[in-house]
């Protein structure tokens, strides 16, 4: 697998890795700069020449992953047999040039996964599609994700992903780990099949479900009868969005759901940074 597709793969998967790119070349060495290869705690993808360079290069990105560094670092290594000692931990390499590496942290970005591109499911969509995320949007019926009604996220600095199933929680089997899901289909049992669903999905983050109280209600009703204890029930926030807004309308209401999870995406962002 190439750098790029490896990139593509950790994104995906919303798992951590190290871009390291070889950015100049005084002298001799065993790539020409702008060779790239990528490092997780435990694989890499491609190289940037082998022997000392690279792993000296992979150990510095895997002490990043460890402190949870998110600022890229350079690296300037000499390969040669006079390299400072430092540069010869993982012994001698006598091309007789220098080298500088970058190192740039590939950071795990969020993942949405919206059920139901109705009015406010499609205004949501264009506002989270502004953010550097993994967008999901999910319908059951097929005349909601066409190509002209979703042509409003052409621009989309998003990686929007479209499902069309006719059973929408099948899709919550196939969205990685940690995404926040969002229910606001045009159905009741519709969302209330995938809220049982949701719940029995451990690899989720928040569950939201749009809705009035009395909605809520009967929901609790029918989750607590399909053996949903108390506990688990209190995974799904409804209703959604900042407290507060009272407005109707789906502008209103996506404005006020993005926000809410923008502050989540920060929380979770500030949980995995490693003091220094």
């Amino acid at each position: 697998m190439q750098w790029l597709q490896a990139v593509e793969r950790l994104r995906r998967d919303r798992a951590p890795g190290v871009l390291v790119t070889l950015v100049t070349v005084r002298g001799h060495a065993p790539r020409e700069a702008g060779a790239k290869m990528v490092v997780t705690p435990d694989r890499t993808w491609d190289t940037v020449g082998g022997g000392n360079l690279e792993a000296t290069a992979v150990e510095r990105a895997r002490r990043m992953l460890a402190d949870g560094t998110r600022e890229p670092r350079l690296l300037e290594l000499g390969l040669s047999d006079k390299a400072p000692a430092p540069e010869r931990l993982h012994g001698l390499q006598c091309c007789g040039g220098e080298v500088t590496l970058l190192l740039e942290p590939l950071a795990v970005v969020p993942a949405v996964a919206i059920f139901g591109l109705g009015h406010v499911g499609l205004e949501l969509a264009r506002i989270l599609a502004r953010h550097d995320i993994e967008l999901h949007l999910v319908d059951s019926r097929a005349d909601q994700l066409t190509d002209e009604r979703l042509a409003v996220l052409d621009d989309a600095t998003a990686h929007v992903h479209v499902h069309h199933s006719r059973v929408p929680e099948i899709v919550l089997g196939e969205v990685p780990p940690g995404t926040h899901v969002l229910v606001m289909t045009h159905d009741h049992a519709e969302d209330i099949a995938l809220c049982d669903a949701a719940l029995r999905c451990r690899h989720l983050g928040s569950i939201g479900l749009i809705g009035s109280s009395a909605k809520w209600s009967r929901f609790r009703r029918r989750l607590l009868g399909e053996g949903h204890p108390e506990a688990d029930l209190a995974r799904i926030t409804t209703p959604i969005g900042l407290p507060g807004l009272s407005g109707k309308e789906p502008a209103t209401i996506a404005v006020s759901v993005a926000a809410d999870l923008v502050r989540v995406f920060e929380s979770e962002r500030a949980a995995v940074e490693v003091p220094r």
